[in-house]
């Protein structure tokens, strides 16, 4: 008799213990659920910060030293029940308002780090270039305060002059890449552009090799803001090339003058040799004398046919193509004299 009383007791206790397991399981699981489905603490986007090495454990706990979330527990184990423990990457990354502690983690799993962006704008110099890389943040700096040459030297390329050498366009990127990985990504979208666009170049051009034509459109792109002129001004130096005659273009003389440029063109100026005046030398200049774009490149291979040898600014941003010399000393009176 005392056995089955303390059998049936026992019973009892593990019917009790049992339910209330299966109550607190219960809870648990519509607090995880709730957990999982319910916004993180967030009323603005914010940039949250996973570094290398980091473990679910730490990226829960940081979550939780941010205030973004309340029990870190639960997300470690929503992590390790949907397989993202051993996937996480490394970055940043842009959180939003309503967000999941679950939308968290598969953002996190999926490298959507957060992406900056820099504008290598066409006619810029390789010094303008080098001040707008050194002028962002999220860039990690190796070259501050190395010149042009050693620049080049740190891109394995020691014999080249930096000017004209990379791709003026947009460029995504995320924190934490080196401005040297940032200008080798210039320089080869460059390269490929160049031989790209040389592969289909128009026959007979005056140049005897691309970099003559990255020249050419390098001071094509300095001539004109406008897309419908640029065919046109390269017809115009082409044809003074094959000709023999000086090229004479003022943005030429400007980038010979260097820093001391004041913003003026002055007669002296335009009479001062140096290496880029073209209205004391021959040919081409012996380098570019900025970024060209992938248009002004083209415009170099494929120069507008016609009979114009000269132009000159309207005033407007246009300008006025001549085929004889009287011809543009007149426009020159008109446009430039107002005479």
């Amino acid at each position: 008799m005392l056995h089955m009383k303390l059998f049936k007791w026992i019973t009892q206790i593990l019917a009790v213990l049992v339910v209330a397991g299966s109550v607190i399981a219960g809870w648990f699981t519509l607090q995880l659920f709730s957990f999982k489905n319910s916004p993180i603490n967030l009323n603005q986007e914010q940039v949250f910060v996973v570094t290398s090495g980091s473990s679910l454990n730490k990226i829960a706990r940081t979550l939780q030293a941010e205030g973004l979330i309340d029990q870190p527990r639960y997300l470690t184990l929503l992590g390790r029940w949907y397989g993202h423990a051993e996937n996480l990457k490394v970055g940043e990354f842009l959180l939003n308002p309503g967000m999941t502690p679950l939308q968290v983690l598969d953002k996190i799993v999926a490298g959507n780090v957060l992406q900056y962006k820099l504008t290598l704008v066409e006619g810029w110099t390789f010094k303008q270039v080098i001040q707008a890389i050194n002028g962002h943040e999220k860039l990690n700096h190796e070259l501050k305060g190395l010149n042009a040459e050693q620049i080049m030297q740190k891109l394995g390329k020691p014999d080249e002059h930096p000017e004209g050498r990379f791709l003026p366009e947009t460029y995504q990127f995320t924190a934490g890449m080196t401005d040297l990985d940032f200008l080798k990504r210039a320089y080869e979208a460059m390269e490929k552009t160049l031989q790209q666009a040389w592969q289909q170049r128009d026959k007979g051009l005056p140049y005897q090799s691309p970099y003559e034509a990255l020249i050419m459109a390098s001071i094509i792109e300095k001539e004109t803001g406008l897309p419908s002129e640029r065919a046109e001004i390269a017809g115009v130096f082409v044809r003074r090339l094959k000709k023999n005659m000086r090229l004479q273009t003022d943005p030429t003389v400007i980038y010979g003058i260097g820093d001391s440029y004041d913003g003026n063109i002055r007669r002296r100026d335009l009479r001062r040799d140096t290496p880029y005046n073209t209205y004391t030398r021959h040919g081409l200049t012996p380098t570019p004398i900025a970024l060209p774009g992938a248009d002004a490149i083209h415009a170099a291979l494929h120069p507008a046919a016609g009979n114009s040898l000269y132009f000159v600014s309207k005033g407007n941003g246009s300008h006025y193509f001549s085929a004889s010399l009287k011809e543009h000393v007149n426009a020159v009176r008109k446009y430039q004299l107002k005479r």
